[in-house]
């Protein structure tokens, strides 16, 4: 069996996000996105989930949303488990300090885990969600999302740039994230059932790069690729990194964006009792007949 590639130093993601913990509810606008949709998606599903987990719970946002949700009477014991202790410092409820990476939970004891913003760190991310799915019953549910490829697009070219410009050479200064084309694959890889993947993407303007940085820094987000750049970040090259995202990217206002994409991943843990899709060439009518349409067939192309 082959080994996944390291691509980030956990202890470093760690230890960010610890540093992070009393400033993130400044910048967790991205986490309450993704855990009020969550919580949305609950909502349609009329089921009793006894069991959950929040993994990568951070300072509580989907426990929050929650809250203000009818879902809140369905989802019974919740247990919030996050990489680090002090992101769940100071709160009431199960709490679990766990890595993604190693799941402590039992074989089939879990009706639901949400895990919101924090896959994207995991060095194997087909082999976390095969953790998540044995950890759930037969049946149960999974709700992930994680930043996708475009995500912060505007920086990783300015800052590529600035260095090529200034140094005569560029390497990689932000974390990669996965394709939004492989979302729905990455659930079918790791044995998901029924799996289900949507894009949202979110602008957020910035009246300098400067306060980017600091959200970054705030929600724990700043790289921690293993293989890390060998020379340091200099302030002349960040420097000229804000200058060209500027302008390349300034509004009117002069305010700039920053891109956020968010994957967010549906799947069940199979079980016999769920729908299945039907064999190839089992329909008992013509989609033409049940449009209402004419066929017309394809003209051949000649060999």
């Amino acid at each position: 069996m082959s080994v996944p590639p390291r691509l980030f130093d956990r202890a470093l993601l760690r230890t960010r996000l610890d540093r992070a913990a009393s400033a993130y509810p400044t910048a967790d606008f991205l986490k309450r996105r993704a855990a009020e949709d969550a919580v949305v998606r609950l909502e349609a599903i009329m089921r009793e989930f006894p069991r959950a987990v929040d993994l990568g719970s951070r300072t509580g946002a989907f426990r929050e949303a929650l809250a203000q949700s009818d879902a809140q009477a369905r989802v019974g014991l919740l247990i919030e488990a996050d990489l680090s202790a002090k992101m769940l410092a100071g709160r009431t409820g199960p709490r679990l300090v766990a890595d993604e990476e190693r799941l402590p939970f039992a074989f089939g004891s879990l009706d639901l885990v949400v895990s919101t913003l924090a896959l994207h760190w995991t060095n194997d991310v087909v082999g976390a969600l095969i953790q998540v799915r044995r950890a759930l019953k037969p049946d149960g549910l999974f709700i992930g999302s994680m930043l996708g490829g475009a995500t912060l697009t505007e920086l990783r070219r300015c800052l590529l740039d600035s260095e090529a410009e200034l140094t005569g050479g560029a390497g990689p200064r932000v974390s990669p994230f996965a394709d939004a084309y492989d979302a729905a694959g990455l659930l079918q890889r790791a044995g998901f059932a029924l799996p289900v993947a949507d894009v949202d993407r979110v602008t957020v303007r910035y009246a300098h790069p400067l306060k980017l940085l600091a959200d970054l820094r705030a929600m724990g987000e700043t790289s921690v690729l293993a293989e890390r750049h060998p020379k340091p970040l200099t302030r002349a090259v960040l420097a000229r990194a804000f200058e060209l995202y500027v302008e390349r990217f300034a509004e009117p206002d002069g305010r700039i964006p920053a891109t956020f994409e968010i994957l967010t991943l549906t799947g069940w843990s199979p079980d016999p009792s769920q729908q299945k899709p039907l064999k190839p060439g089992s329909a008992k009518m013509r989609l033409a007949d049940a449009l209402g349409v004419v066929e017309t067939p394809l003209p051949r192309e000649e060999s």
